[in-house]
């Protein structure tokens, strides 16, 4: 399902699932800008600090349920997150933009609609 993703949105998820975030910082263009949980991180700096946060005390999976590419710089994949956070189940919605060096320049991440 992953195989059509740009190759930055494939290295995000799959360092990210494997535990490896900080090494996903490599995905990300200089001026990234990312939402994730109604905060915003903007530039790389912030962006590294986002991905290298602590999970806290819950421990959980990602498991990509569907993904597609919407265009050449834009790709949407939804994840399901099972662990012992409150509520226990979640899927989320990551709406990547690419930039002119197919790094990711934008993710969003929400609620599944």
């Amino acid at each position: 399902m992953l195989e059509d993703l740009p190759d930055a949105v494939r290295a995000y998820l799959a360092l990210t699932i494997a535990g490896d975030r900080t090494a996903a910082i490599v995905a990300f263009a200089a001026g990234a800008h990312v939402t994730d949980d109604g905060a915003s991180h903007d530039g790389v700096t912030a962006v590294r600090a986002w991905l290298d946060r602590p999970a806290g005390d819950y421990t959980f999976t990602t498991t990509p349920l569907s993904a597609k590419s919407t265009s050449d710089t834009e790709a949407l994949v939804t994840c399901r997150v099972e662990g012992n956070f409150p509520g226990g189940l979640v899927d989320l919605d990551h709406r990547f933009t690419l930039d002119e060096t197919r790094r990711v320049a934008r993710l969003v991440i929400e609620p599944h609609r």
